[in-house]
């Protein structure tokens, strides 16, 4: 699969060096609106070619796929450009503004016959795989809270899209999708939602909310701009609970690790080494690999962001019925 990189953001060059080391994956060119600035990113990734121009990019006959490095604000715009021109689409996260976006791009891709997924790494790490079967397996018993907090303090660089709301700045849509997207893979989608927020001019640098899910599972979420660092969840049941403190992404130079508790709270650690991003990767270009899972995954966090934006427009608790999606919460 020979992929073309829409965009030269910070993100894009750590996920370039995993795409060309996963087998089966070229990168062949690297798109910017500025030739110049191409040109020069294309040379210090080690990218063959650097386009002037993302839709130049998407009519090159060596490029299969695209990765949609932009920002928030343009993912469904190049997301779907890419499927019309018979592209595969691997979109960096959030994977659009809103579900109504979202959606346009799921669309788009089914109707010209290519894969898409977002750019969630951590969902693809076999870490993820050995805590999901333990949960799934019911080692923890009937599940009841889900706790996770994701923060990083002011990790802003000039000019920064994050500080930029018309761009899909704000933490929701940044960590958030994190924060959120944790409880739902393990738990669905939820029912409601409450939040509130703390905004800096007119982007949520705080978000801090409940979500009620089936079955009475309950979920508390924290992500930030103005906490220090921090990427844990705990998933509790009745018979033991799963801690991790780096699920997002394992710290650097320590042993990749989770733990289970017991009832009691005796502690067993679990060790799973892999690189998350060249798993995705893999993932991605496998046309053996369902890749239904997390795109519905993917979609439920959409969904559960708005109705946390709507929650902290209104101060009220939100439901995520479909047929309440668009009307007032109570």
């Amino acid at each position: 699969m020979r992929f073309g990189i829409l965009g030269t953001g910070r993100i894009t060059r750590r996920l370039v060096a995993d795409l060309q080391s996963t087998a089966g994956i070229q990168v062949t060119a690297i798109a910017s609106r500025d030739a110049e600035r191409a040109a020069w990113y294309a040379q210090q990734y080690g990218v063959a070619i650097g386009v002037c121009g993302y839709q130049p990019l998407l009519e090159r006959e060596d490029v299969d796929a695209v990765y949609v490095a932009l920002p928030p604000s343009l993912h469904a715009q190049w997301s779907i450009a890419a499927a019309q021109q018979g592209k595969h689409v691997l979109c960096e996260k959030p994977l659009a503004c809103d579900p109504r976006q979202a959606r346009q791009i799921q669309q788009a891709c089914a109707a010209a016959g290519v894969r898409w997924m977002d750019a969630t790494g951590w969902l693809h790490h076999p870490r993820t795989e050995a805590f999901t079967q333990i949960a799934r397996q019911g080692e923890l018993g009937a599940l009841r809270h889900i706790t996770s907090a994701v923060s990083f303090f002011e990790p802003f660089q000039s000019g920064d899209h994050r500080l930029v709301a018309q761009l899909g700045g704000g933490c929701l849509l940044d960590l958030g999708w994190y924060a959120v997207g944790l409880p739902i893979w393990f738990a669905g989608v939820p029912e409601a939602v409450w939040a509130s927020g703390i905004y800096r001019d007119d982007v949520l640098y705080r978000v801090t909310a409940t979500l009620w899910f089936a079955g009475d599972v309950t979920a508390s979420i924290h992500c930030a701009y103005d906490t220090s660092t921090r990427k844990w969840f705990e998933v509790a049941g009745e018979a033991g609970s799963i801690v991790c403190d780096d699920f997002t992404r394992s710290w650097p130079e320590r042993t990749t690790r989770f733990w289970t508790h017991d009832r009691t709270g005796a502690a067993v650690s679990h060790e799973q080494d892999g690189n998350q991003e060249q798993a995705m990767a893999a993932h991605f270009r496998d046309p053996s690999v369902d890749l239904t899972p997390w795109q519905r995954q993917a979609l439920a966090t959409q969904d559960t962001l708005a109705a946390l934006q709507r929650s902290i427009r209104s101060g009220q608790r939100c439901s995520l019925n479909d047929a309440e999606a668009n009307q007032s919460c109570k």
